[in-house]
């Protein structure tokens, strides 16, 4: 292997939405005995869920397989309405690590569809996100996965909304989104994209450097929406050589000349430095940024409640710990990818 130099996009990796998530998990394992239950993985990550159940955390995908009683969090994506009420319901501490940015669309929804809107969804079947979020308002909601999903909704009364998943690819959603305007002149849309900012960003980060590189790397888990976005993207650019691994172990030994390297947004930086190592760039890496993120998601409510609630049993595992939930800029600089090294 001859690999002459690595193109290191920024951003990459943990989002905001993920940071909080999964410090928000951690806390949970600090504070409860095992075992802690998750409705879906924390994050679409298997180096991060695998983390998790070592500290004993048991992934279910139904929340009435969770014990009466017993602590659960709700995963980053965004849960039903039912499945809230019916985890809220158990008798148990329920903290809901939604992201932010998936409650807003969440709440768009809702409005839309009290408003009398027939909503054009762009998602993917079957993603947690999608199914989270058209639990909302099912009866008022259309999954748009290609443009004759578009087609078949010619004729039906309107008015017309168009909402999305936060991580599709950019070029995927404007595609949709430009033919629906076509179908639907009048089609409402949110003044910002549901598109999440992260996500663009990491694409925007890749698009700049795919096309000078003999391959791009895309460190992530196949069950994450926006890593794959990022494996189109970097074909749409042009790059004939397109991997997405879980960690170096998937890598091939056979790569050579230049080569880009992203990380989803629910990619350790640990993957990426073992990716970086294993590539060994005889003229080094070179970080091409586009942006720098600054965003900081505060810990769920419920989490601050109970943390609260317990009083004084803080103060033992505040004496072990490096970061205070309670405390904006301690938690802040204490990272997910701290809690990652702990186990």
């Amino acid at each position: 292997m001859a690999v002459t130099k690595v193109l290191l996009a920024a951003p990459r990796g943990f989002c905001a939405g993920v940071e909080k998530a999964i410090k928000a998990l951690d806390w949970m394992t600090r504070v409860f005995d095992p075992p802690v239950y998750c409705y879906h993985e924390i994050v679409h990550n298997q180096h991060v869920v695998d983390h998790f159940r070592k500290l004993g955390v048991q992934f279910v995908d139904d929340v009435r397989d969770v014990p009466p009683g017993a602590p659960l969090m709700l995963s980053a994506h965004g849960s039903p309405p039912d499945v809230v009420e019916l985890a809220r319901s158990s008798g148990g501490v329920v903290i809901d690590a939604v992201c932010p940015l998936v409650t807003k669309v969440h709440h768009e929804l809702k409005v839309r569809a009290r408003k009398g809107y027939t909503v054009l969804y762009v998602g993917h079947e079957g993603h947690e996100e999608a199914v989270g979020t058209m639990a909302v308002a099912p009866e008022s909601v259309h999954l748009i996965e290609s443009t004759s999903d578009i087609d078949q909704l010619v004729g039906q009364p309107g008015p017309f909304a168009l909402l999305s998943q936060t991580t599709l690819s950019l070029d995927e959603w404007q595609d949709l989104r430009e033919y629906a305007l076509l179908k639907f002149p009048e089609l409402w849309m949110p003044n910002r994209s549901d598109l999440c900012f992260a996500t663009t960003n990491r694409q925007a980060a890749l698009r700049e450097i795919a096309h000078r590189a003999d391959a791009v790397i895309v460190i992530g888990s196949a069950n994450s929406s926006n890593t794959v976005a990022l494996t189109k993207v970097a074909e749409s650019a042009g790059c004939s050589r397109v991997l997405r691994v879980n960690t170096a172990l998937e890598l091939p030994d056979d790569l050579e000349g230049v080569v880009a390297v992203t990380a989803g947004a629910s990619a350790p930086e640990s993957l990426v430095d073992e990716v970086l190592a294993f590539l060994n760039p005889e003229d080094g890496v070179l970080v091409e940024a586009v942006t720098v993120e600054d965003e900081y998601f505060p810990p769920p409510p419920e989490l601050r409640e109970t943390l609260r609630a317990l009083g004084l049993f803080l103060d033992v595992v505040f004496s072990t710990a490096k970061t205070d939930p309670q405390n904006e800029q301690a938690d802040r600089e204490f990272t997910a990818a701290q809690v990652l090294a702990t186990l």
